[in-house]
């Protein structure tokens, strides 16, 4: 979820670009007059029956994730307080398919994000022991400035602006904005088609600066969870549904009368947010990030969380830092 204004020309990963554009074009001939343009939803069974094996897949990578020796956690630094302390606090959310989703029969919070966050807390404690605070757009740098999460997963886009308010480890994935529509709404295809119209999007993300810019004449309408975004647009109340491509995929992935259209229209660094005045965190978790992706588990993961849905090779992890 991108929030506030940021700098919009980066270049996209080729690898990750490339991924999301195959899902579309792979899944474009089941969504109704859609032509190649919009991401097929799988059906609700399918679906589920893939979450349940990447869950257990991920698990088995957290059983074999090895905790960080002593001589990485001086006595002061943030990561030994985490250790002594047990659990790590953690920023999130529970209604992004793909990224972080609550399965309400296990209790456990499933995807990309969430399966790093729990990676993170085994190599800090020895245990994936986490306690999920749920956060918001609006709420993310608040809650890491008063301490009350140690580290924010939740498809964060690094932007200057907000790298001034907190530290940003990664990053770790890139996506890019992109448009949800109801299945049989033909009269949206591109950025243009949004003039005039009512777009949701979550309240204090980057999309709602990109549309002001980009499409002035659309009427934005704010919410502050994913839910409720996807809940205006399934009701009718927007005509479109304006946010990063992946988390807009796992609408999909949910609910089979909404269709997410190909093509993207900015590049969405994630990052993880720590606390500006713990300097010494961020190159921990930069430290533990590199050695995750040179050994192989950040690609496990893709594979089983966003790769379900995905088609085609892992693409290469963004440059840290």
């Amino acid at each position: 979820m991108p929030l506030a204004p940021r700098t919009p020309k980066h270049i996209l990963r080729r690898g990750t670009a490339a991924a999301f554009v195959a899902l579309a074009a792979t899944f474009a001939s089941a969504c109704s007059g859609s032509g190649s343009d919009a991401v097929k939803v799988p059906g609700a069974p399918a679906a589920t029956t893939a979450a349940g094996a990447g869950a257990d897949a991920i698990s088995t990578l957290v059983a074999k994730e090895r905790p960080a020796d002593a001589a990485s956690l001086p006595a002061g630094s943030t990561a030994a307080a985490i250790r002594k302390r047990g659990t790590l606090m953690v920023g999130g959310t529970q209604t992004a398919a793909l990224f972080s989703l609550l399965d309400p029969a296990t209790g456990q919070v499933d995807g990309f994000d969430a399966a790093l966050s729990r990676l993170l807390a085994k190599y800090i404690i020895g245990t994936p022991r986490t306690k999920l605070v749920n956060v918001t757009a609006a709420t993310r740098e608040a809650l890491l400035k008063n301490h009350s999460v140690d580290a924010v997963f939740a498809t964060y886009t690094i932007t200057p602006e907000r790298a001034k308010v907190v530290n940003f480890a990664g990053p770790y994935f890139e996506d890019g904005l992109a448009i949800q529509v109801k299945k049989g709404n033909d009269g949206v295809r591109t950025l243009k088609d949004l003039a005039g119209k009512t777009v949701t999007t979550q309240s204090g993300s980057t999309a709602a600066t990109v549309l002001k810019d980009k499409v002035p004449t659309a009427k934005i309408q704010l919410f502050d969870t994913n839910t409720e975004c996807l809940q205006a647009l399934r009701q009718g109340r927007a005509d479109a549904y304006v946010l990063d491509q992946g988390v807009l995929a796992g609408n999909a992935v949910t609910n089979p009368d909404v269709k997410v259209l190909a093509d993207r229209f900015s590049s969405e660094p994630y990052g993880i947010g720590l606390p500006l005045d713990k300097p010494d965190f961020k190159k921990f978790v930069n430290a533990w990030l590199a050695k995750i992706e040179a050994n192989g588990t950040w690609a496990e993961v893709w594979k089983h969380t966003i790769g379900t849905k995905v088609p085609g090779q892992v693409p290469a992890p963004p440059k840290i830092g």
